[in-house]
């Protein structure tokens, strides 16, 4: 999973950048936990529960995405996904490319390691 993380010289916000099959990881990173340390610890507290086995799976509903974590991967999607009842039938084929884009997964181990990455960039802000 490749990445980068930059600092926006307009807002000053920490913005983050993936590889093609993992780009819905910078968005949900910039929305659902930006630059707050508590987001940040609830996630990580999640992956813990599950690494522990406290929890089978954690699911975390944000304000537009969706974090799912089970012991052996984490899956990030976008919450309209979810929201079918409005699905326009001219757009049916087009499906399958949105979901590429607003979907994606990765080991639970390169999940953490993005997370504290992410830390340590903000924490420099």
């Amino acid at each position: 999973m490749e990445y980068e993380f930059r600092h926006d010289t307009v807002t000053g916000n920490a913005t983050a950048t993936f590889s093609y099959e993992h780009q819905v990881l910078g968005p949900w990173l910039e929305v659902e936990v930006g630059q707050s340390i508590k987001q940040l610890s609830k996630v990580l507290q999640g992956i813990d529960q599950v690494l522990s086995a406290e929890q089978q799976e954690v699911l975390l509903i944000g304000q537009e995405y969706t974090l799912v974590i089970t012991k052996n991967d984490v899956e990030v999607s976008a919450n309209s996904l979810m929201d079918t009842t409005n699905e326009v039938p001219e757009l049916a084929s087009d499906e399958l490319n949105i979901d590429e884009s607003s979907t994606a997964s990765c080991g639970i181990d390169d999940f953490r390691t993005l997370l504290m990455s992410w830390a340590q960039f903000i924490k420099k802000a």
